[in-house]
């Protein structure tokens, strides 16, 4: 039905993440008679009640990234990502947040770490990760970009 280029990408600069938005579903189970492109809706970082989000992130390099901590930390909350918890007043990384969602990560290609609240995971190119509604972070401090694949799922506690 759909065979193109995505066409919701946003790159932002200051964070060095690119976002391309490849599917939104708003009910479960998924209507399947709309014919829309379900990536043109305005859409923030959860998905919609009861729904999912599809997408494909791009994470540049940390050294690459111009912005402080400070400027990272305001445009991140501003968007409605921060974390929970002890992590709320001083997060590890201005990107620390928590989405009541279960996500599905798969590395796409390069190396990424996942930060929690305690500890970190390291990851590459055919790794996959389920996140269950913790407070998490992704930094990337390789040479390269990395892609990830995210399909998040609205949970309840």
């Amino acid at each position: 039905m759909i065979d193109g280029v995505a066409g919701a990408v946003h790159r932002r600069e200051e964070t060095g993440i690119t976002n391309t938005l490849l599917w939104v579903t708003d009910s479960n189970p998924a209507d399947l008679s709309n014919r829309e492109d379900a990536a043109s809706k305005k859409i923030g970082i959860a998905p919609p009640p009861g729904g999912t989000i599809f997408r494909v992130i791009e994470f540049a390099p940390e050294k690459e990234i111009k912005a402080d901590y400070a400027t990272r930390l305001r445009i991140f909350q501003g968007i409605g990502l921060a974390p929970e918890g002890e992590s709320r007043e001083k997060p590890r990384d201005p990107a620390m947040h928590r989405t009541r969602t279960v996500d599905y990560a798969v590395i796409l290609a390069g190396e990424i770490d996942m930060l929690l609240d305690d500890s970190e995971v390291h990851l590459k190119a055919g790794d996959v990760v389920v996140q269950r509604g913790t407070n998490h972070a992704w930094v990337n401090r390789g040479d390269a970009p990395c892609q990830v694949a995210f399909i998040l799922i609205d949970a309840k506690e």
